[in-house]
């Protein structure tokens, strides 16, 4: 297992932004930009310029729900030249070994600092479902690969890396799905191959969340990585009832959807619930901060940002 994470800024993994503001104990604030299904860079710029001041650093999905979209580390490259800090997802249903740790040099010798590692979703769930899914390694394995390759300086093989890639490395975690008691276990194995940050699954069930961080504390886990709290604001009550019954591992109390049916004004509602929940998880114990999560909605991020007091963010 890794040592108790470091709050001493002088012993930088990659020097990111948000390793920075981590490791100074500020409440950081993630959040995530998809990439477009096309060749557009001009897509990519206009949604960063809307999340631009509003979070310490910015995840770009991976091809996310198995749908073809621009690289994710293509779009890194895009909010470099704008003076924002991306967090590339990888994930390994796409990839052998050879050509993640590929990417991963690419990546760094680019100047991103900081890699979400991810299994991915299952290709039969997006608009190639015939592709062949790679899955050479899964999210804990690809931790300990470009852990082994930033600290040993080592390729998977065992052969030596001439310039290493410094990376604070990120992995997901989901506090809600079966079997619940193995979660935080589930958790120790990506902090022991190398997680030093973790994005957690959309908080809906606070009380389920507290229960998952009272174990996460009980085993000293908090000491060991920084949880950001996954967050979003909910659209419509449609969108509520499908992530209810369709999205696996989900957990939408009936009481959110009950608020959601009684209410006037929906989305408002929505924006609401996702305000009381931030405010919920940053007064529990070992939650460093939280990752706003409104894909295909950007433009509710600041709305959000301000309204639940985070601004203005911190410089490191």
């Amino acid at each position: 297992m890794s040592e108790e994470h470091d709050t001493n800024t002088n012993n930088l993994k990659s020097g990111s932004n948000l390793e920075k503001l981590l490791r100074k104990g500020e409440f950081v604030v993630t959040s995530e930009l998809g990439p477009p299904r096309g060749a557009s860079r001009e897509a990519v710029e206009k949604k960063a310029e809307i999340l631009k001041g509003y979070a310490d650093a910015f995840n770009l999905t991976d091809c996310q729900t198995a749908m073809v979209r621009l690289s994710s580390i293509a779009s890194g490259a895009i909010l470099l030249n704008m003076g924002m800090e991306p967090v590339i997802q990888m994930t390994c249903r796409d990839r052998n070994r050879i050509a993640m740790q590929s990417d991963i040099l690419g990546a760094a010798g680019l100047g991103m600092k900081n890699l979400l590692c991810l299994t991915g979703d299952h290709q039969c769930f997006g608009d190639h479902p015939e592709a062949k899914g790679v899955f050479d390694v899964d999210s804990i394995q690809l931790l300990d690969i470009v852990r082994q390759m930033r600290d040993e300086k080592k390729f998977q093989s065992g052969e030596d890396l001439k310039t290493e890639p410094r990376l604070f490395l990120g992995a997901a975690e989901n506090p809600f799905a079966d079997p619940f008691q193995y979660r935080a276990i589930r958790l120790a194995k990506k902090i022991r191959a190398g997680a030093d940050f973790i994005q957690t699954q959309i908080i809906y069930n606070v009380e389920k969340f507290e229960k998952w961080m009272e174990i996460v504390r009980d085993m000293g886990l908090h000491k060991k990585v920084f949880i950001l709290a996954g967050v979003t604001p909910i659209r419509s009550l449609g969108m509520a009832k499908y992530m209810k019954k369709n999205v696996p591992g989900m957990d939408v109390p009936d009481e959110i959807i009950k608020r959601l049916e009684g209410a006037e004004k929906k989305k408002a509602e929505g924006i609401n619930i996702c305000l009381e929940i931030i405010e919920r998880v940053r007064q529990i114990e070992g939650v460093s901060g939280v990752h706003i999560m409104a894909v295909e909605w950007e433009e509710i991020v600041p709305e959000i940002a301000e309204r639940a007091g985070l601004l203005p963010r911190p410089t490191p």
